[in-house]
């Protein structure tokens, strides 16, 4: 089977959220070829390169959702009439108020912009003066949404130039029959975006479409506008357009595979028909974890620790003045924060501030006069000297917390608890769902509570032996690369039965070549076939 992988921000660059699964997935499904579509966020993203790609890797293509783009194409006065009628359908479908009849315009508006770019790009057009006037007169129109009527041109503007790059991967070079046409089905990584090839695909070829999500995109992009500093008219269209592109996408994606039922709320919430809803959780690689002994072994009694990026979502001020009140507690208590190396703009300035709150709040302290002081806390970077490893930093506590505010799938909680390592989490995202009562949940932004349970953790060596036991074994029977494969495996064959057979063989004949042609030795022998004749005569 030949598989078209549509992903953005990620796979196959060296950076991105869903490099790691991409590759497990390509890698682990060797059977399959796989062709790789993938849209890049950023010029930082495209000069780190691509990883190494395995060898059913056919084919990669790549664009960019960066930049202002080069297309300069002028339209024929035909092509202008057919342009202003699918613009104005689709900017009337994201306005409408009616949900119903929006999402009607919106699809009628997109597929014709579609079947416009395959003669050429759409970049320039999409920001023109036209483009404008129609968006304007939109937001004008009676029954509009209330929100986007106080839109003024800098906000028609802004957003112009913002569905521009949404809408990019329309004026790509994929649609065609030796490029996406000779695809078996697509999966697109991640909706928005990422997917729409594949909706394109679906509607220029037939080819069945499926989306896989791990955090929602629509969600995704909600945050993203909330805190641009964008004006709220310019919000409020944002909003309607990612979540018309995402009702199309589900609609019509043969099947999708949310990574938890966080993000499956979130798709049935946004129009998706629940029989195409299928849970498949992200696959973690146990075996580098195996080592951790469950009878914490080298790790101090006493000792918390958490993992991850450092950002304002992680809530380590939260964490920091948790910490305060376990000490108050228990004055042997420690903390150890390993940071996640990233990039992320701000990052370094909020673990700046991480540090001054923790030095305040915990003056280093010493024995005498004559002793180099010593803070509870200690601010670590996974690669470093005190954690080299994932297993290493958490092999170093006997609690694993996490405080954040927001979250999607929790990645750190399933590979502490491959660790065996009792967890206190607060109740974000998916992490009821992941824990799935092997550790302690709390409230959100309640220090008093986070410090409460783990204080009740580290008074109860027993418990938590028995809280990481039943996490490892609920993490190794859920979440494991094996079981994502197994999954996806299924998955492909299920999508390729249900549709019609387009890519013939050499032959000329569709399985001209069964798999049986593949095992060594003869199925069938001559003296067989003559005891079956016999055997046909005497009956």
């Amino acid at each position: 089977m030949r598989i078209a992988l549509l992903t953005e921000g990620g796979y196959p660059y060296a950076t991105g959220e869903s490099r790691l699964w991409c590759d497990r997935l390509v890698r682990g499904l060797g059977p399959h070829e796989f062709d790789v579509y993938a849209l890049a966020r950023s010029a930082r993203q495209e000069d780190g390169g691509l990883v190494d790609l395995p060898q059913q890797v056919r084919r990669v293509s790549t664009a960019s959702l960066w930049g202002a783009g080069d297309d300069d194409r002028r339209l024929g006065r035909r092509e202008r009439r057919f342009f202003a009628a699918h613009f104005g359908a689709l900017a009337a479908g994201i306005c409408a108020a009616d949900e119903t009849a929006g999402a009607a315009e919106f699809a009628d508006g997109l597929y014709g912009l579609a079947e416009l770019a395959r003669h050429g790009g759409l970049t320039g057009v999409l920001r023109s003066e036209t483009a404008v006037r129609i968006l304007e007169s939109a937001c004008r129109a009676p029954g509009a949404r209330r929100g986007v009527r106080a839109a003024g041109l800098p906000g028609h503007l802004a957003f112009a130039d913002r569905v521009e790059r949404a809408l990019r991967p329309l004026s790509l070079d994929w649609y065609t029959e030796d490029a996406l046409g000779e695809a078996d089905l697509c999966h697109a990584a991640s909706g928005g975006s990422a997917a729409l090839p594949g909706l394109l695909a679906k509607r220029f070829f037939g080819t069945p479409l499926l989306v896989t999500e791990y955090g929602v995109q629509l969600r995704a992009q909600y945050l993203a506008a909330s805190t641009a500093g964008v004006a709220a008219p310019v919000r409020a269209l944002l909003a309607a357009f990612h979540g018309r592109l995402a009702a199309e996408i589900y609609r019509q994606a043969a099947l999708l595979t949310p990574g938890n039922t966080h993000a499956r709320r979130w798709q049935e919430r946004c129009g998706a028909d629940r029989a195409k809803l299928r849970t498949v959780y992200p696959g973690m690689a146990a075996g580098r974890f195996t080592e951790v002994s469950e009878d914490e072994e080298g790790a101090d009694p006493a000792t918390l620790v958490w993992v991850g990026r450092v950002e304002p979502a992680k809530d380590l001020i939260a964490l920091l003045h948790a910490f305060a009140e376990v000490r108050r507690e228990q004055p042997d208590a420690r903390l150890r924060i390993v940071a996640v190396p990233t990039r992320e703009p701000g990052a370094d300035s909020y673990l700046a501030h991480c540090r001054a709150l923790a030095a305040q709040l915990f003056p280093d302290e010493a024995a005498d006069e004559y002793a180099v002081g010593d803070n509870p806390v200690s601010f670590e970077e996974l690669g470093g000297p005190e954690a080299p490893g994932l297993a290493d930093a958490y092999a170093g506590g006997v609690v694993v917390v996490l405080s954040s505010v927001v979250e999607g799938f929790p990645l750190t909680l399933v590979e502490a608890m491959l660790c065996a390592r009792a967890t206190v989490s607060t109740d974000v995202g998916a992490v009821v769902e992941v824990i799935g009562g092997t550790g302690l949940v709390v409230p959100p932004r309640n220090p008093r509570a986070l410090a409460d349970a783990c204080l009740a953790l580290l008074r109860d060596p027993e418990r938590r032996r028995r809280l990481g036991a039943a996490a490892r074994a609920r993490a190794l029977e859920l979440f494991t690369v094996e079981q994502n494969l197994a999954a996806f495996r299924g998955i492909y064959l299920e999508l390729l039965s249900h549709s019609p057979v387009r890519r013939r063989t050499a032959d000329g004949v569709p399985f001209a070549h069964p798999a049986e042609a593949s095992v060594p030795g003869h199925w069938t022998s001559r003296s067989a076939s003559a005891d079956d004749h016999a055997v046909s005569a005497d009956a």
